[in-house]
């Protein structure tokens, strides 16, 4: 049998922060300072941990204890945001099915798939690439 947690869990938050550039503004600071955290604490970790993914926006999954302690995962960039830095684009289309941005070859999308795995809600690299692409096709970016 699986050895139970020996802290009582409080509360789970999610954010999306800068790779390097958590500060106690918002949204670190108001989510943390309601449950009692110590912002500042997890401002540090957090910088530490992802200080060379400088320019990527990387997703946190904050776990806070009954006795105002913490701990946090970090996942993988959105999928959206790997996409458009493949392409080397700012955004997507505003029309997707319309206006077509750019094409994604089947390599970037692979690449993109592999790093987002652990991320998804699927087993297979062909499920997975069946995500990418169609996030690729809902930003307007056909996929080859």
């Amino acid at each position: 049998m699986a050895k139970k947690n020996e802290k009582p869990v409080t509360a789970l938050i999610k954010l999306q922060i800068p790779a390097g550039k958590a500060n106690p503004a918002p949204p670190v600071g108001p989510a943390l300072g309601q449950h009692g955290v110590s912002i500042m604490d997890f401002c540090k970790a957090y910088n530490d941990q992802t200080k060379d993914k400088m320019g990527s926006v990387i997703p946190v999954e904050i776990t806070v204890y009954k006795d105002r302690s913490f701990s946090f995962i970090l996942k993988s960039p959105p999928t959206a945001v790997l996409i458009l830095k493949a392409m080397g684009l700012k955004k997507g289309s505003g029309r997707p099915n319309s206006n077509i941005v750019g094409t994604l070859t089947m390599d970037q999308v692979d690449e993109i798939a592999k790093e987002k795995m652990q991320d998804l809600n699927c087993f297979s690299i062909e499920s997975a690439r069946k995500i990418i692409s169609g996030s690729a096709r809902s930003m307007g970016i056909k996929v080859k």
